[in-house]
């Protein structure tokens, strides 16, 4: 006999929604416990954890008035996961980040922004994955986007994001504001976006010399 555990499309979605919750809680206290036993290196650990933080954010986002305290949800489900809970929660950046001991006075600040970036950048590639392709959609992303990486004083004038982040923007704001990008600009623009982030990540490590 099948039981099913909802009753319409609604709580189909928030179950479907808990679910996910679950999972990136305990991915990352695994991811967590890889890192204090040296099983990942640092840079591939920044990248998963900066992944599923700002995964959690928008979820928990989307959840917020189901599931207020994530502590409680935690406690409920007998998660014992109290690495994620203060990863996710209370620090919500990567250890490389909140310990990162080489980072000159002159950029003390740039764990905040190395955060802001990476979220900018995932929140650009998800909104085009979920068909947002308006130019008023778009263009508020990458302009906030930009605005990030031109604060990172560790990523030269020329880097990749920078370049390509401003030709789009350019690009759009000879559009109108209701105008859509094709398909083959999404598919293009999605590219920029994945091929900048992966070269932003892998700069990450200078900014210790």
């Amino acid at each position: 006999m099948e039981v099913k555990l909802w009753n319409d499309k609604r709580e189909r979605d928030m179950y479907e929604n808990f679910a996910e919750l679950f999972a990136i809680i305990k991915a990352t206290e695994k991811l967590e416990k890889a890192y204090i036993r040296d099983l990942i290196n640092p840079k591939e650990y920044e990248s998963e954890c900066q992944k599923l933080i700002v995964h959690f954010k928008t979820l928990s986002a989307t959840l917020k008035d189901t599931v207020p305290n994530i502590e409680r949800f935690a406690d409920t489900y007998k998660m014992d996961c109290p690495a994620a809970l203060y990863r996710l929660v209370t620090s919500g950046v990567p250890a490389t980040v909140e310990h990162r001991a080489t980072v000159t006075a002159s950029t003390s600040n740039s764990a905040s922004i190395v955060a802001e970036c990476v979220q900018n950048f995932i929140t650009s590639m998800d909104s085009l994955k979920l068909n947002m392709v308006a130019v008023d959609q778009v263009y508020p992303l990458l302009s906030d986007l930009s605005a990030s990486l031109n604060k990172l004083s560790i990523l030269p004038p020329d880097f990749e994001g920078k370049t390509k982040m401003k030709e789009w923007l350019s690009r759009l704001s000879k559009m109108g504001a209701a105008d859509e990008l094709t398909e083959q600009q999404s598919r293009q623009l999605h590219f920029d976006l994945e091929s900048s982030y992966n070269s932003f990540m892998a700069a990450l490590p200078k900014a210790g010399n």
